[in-house]
């Protein structure tokens, strides 16, 4: 079956890019079908006018149309012009691709996220580790969601892997500025490679581009692991990555638009091989479901026997 880019359909604008943008966009944003939308935006440089890519991946659709859409958009910004599209936005759900979602990815791409209520607590954290009793009986509170500022060099190969340049990205927490880094290695383009590169006495969240083929296609499928090698961290440091990996995993879907098609956890570096992360993103159906048996009665004992006692005899 041959797979190609068709154009689904168009819209004139009326007004200024702001005006039309809800207009022109959402009608196009069905339920349970990824596409592309290319915006004209009214500034315009050497090459013309420039053009804002939207992504639309809703979580409801299918795991393969996700995996499609992830693999085709490289070429097509390269069919399109890569000079041209300026912007690019992805969206899960139709609040995340609006006019106001618009702007609210500008402002996270352009400004640290404030101080909430899960940071000051992990900021209190830290005032008092240094004299805290920590015994068996001893109850703490858990932190979620908390947010952590990403270096410019973690957000730079973020935005790298989004437009393919670099298939994996290997990202840790600094403990003491508490701020996500990215970790120089290299750019392994295979899962032997990839595992070469994780730590096995430290925690990582990692973002590798697995290249494989299902059913007659090729896929890319951006995949998103956290590795935390048991126990050979600190209590600190567990805790925390724990605590970011919601953000971080969050950050990278909406804020640098990247579709991770996959989420996993792994404790050792073992794990990870091609045959399980191929199982992880098409996992095996059971097409033969045999039916319900009726339990066997206990076995046929043979006739009952009478048993008299002495003073009947």
């Amino acid at each position: 079956m041959v797979k190609e880019l068709c154009l689904d359909g168009s819209k004139n604008t009326a007004g200024n890019w702001e005006d039309d943008y809800d207009r022109c966009i959402l009608p196009f944003v069905k339920d349970k079908q990824p596409c592309y939308i290319l915006y004209r935006l009214d500034r315009s440089g050497n090459s013309g006018y420039e053009w804002l890519l939207v992504s639309w991946s809703p979580d409801d659709s299918p795991i393969r149309e996700k995996m499609l859409y992830a693999s085709t958009k490289a070429t097509l910004k390269k069919s399109f012009g890569s000079g041209q599209i300026k912007e690019e936005l992805f969206g899960s759900t139709k609040d995340d691709v609006s006019l106001q979602g618009y702007w609210q990815h500008k402002q996270n791409e352009q400004a640290p996220a404030p101080l909430s209520a899960s940071e000051q607590e992990l900021a209190d954290l830290k005032k008092t580790e240094g004299h805290s009793d920590i015994g068996v009986d001893t109850k703490h509170q858990s932190l979620t969601g908390v947010s952590l500022p990403m270096s410019p060099n973690a957000r730079q190969r973020l935005r790298a892997f989004r437009d393919c340049s670099l298939d994996y990205v290997q990202l840790s927490i600094d403990l003491q500025e508490e701020m996500v880094n990215a970790e120089n290695v290299r750019n392994a383009s295979t899962v032997s490679a990839m595992v070469q590169e994780v730590p096995q006495d430290h925690a990582r969240f990692h973002l590798f581009r697995f290249r494989h083929t299902y059913e007659g296609d090729y896929l890319e499928s951006p995949v998103f692991i956290y590795s935390m090698p048991g126990y050979t961290c600190s209590i600190r440091e567990r805790m925390l990555y724990s605590s970011c990996k919601a953000r971080v995993l969050e950050s990278i879907e909406k804020e640098f638009g990247i579709p991770v098609i996959k989420k996993l956890e792994v404790s050792e570096v073992g794990e990870l091989t091609e045959e399980f992360l191929f199982e992880e993103i098409h996992p095996c159906r059971n097409l033969h479901r045999p039916a319900f048996a009726k339990p066997r009665g206990p076995p046929n004992r043979g006739p009952r026997r009478i048993i008299r006692s002495q003073h009947q005899v």
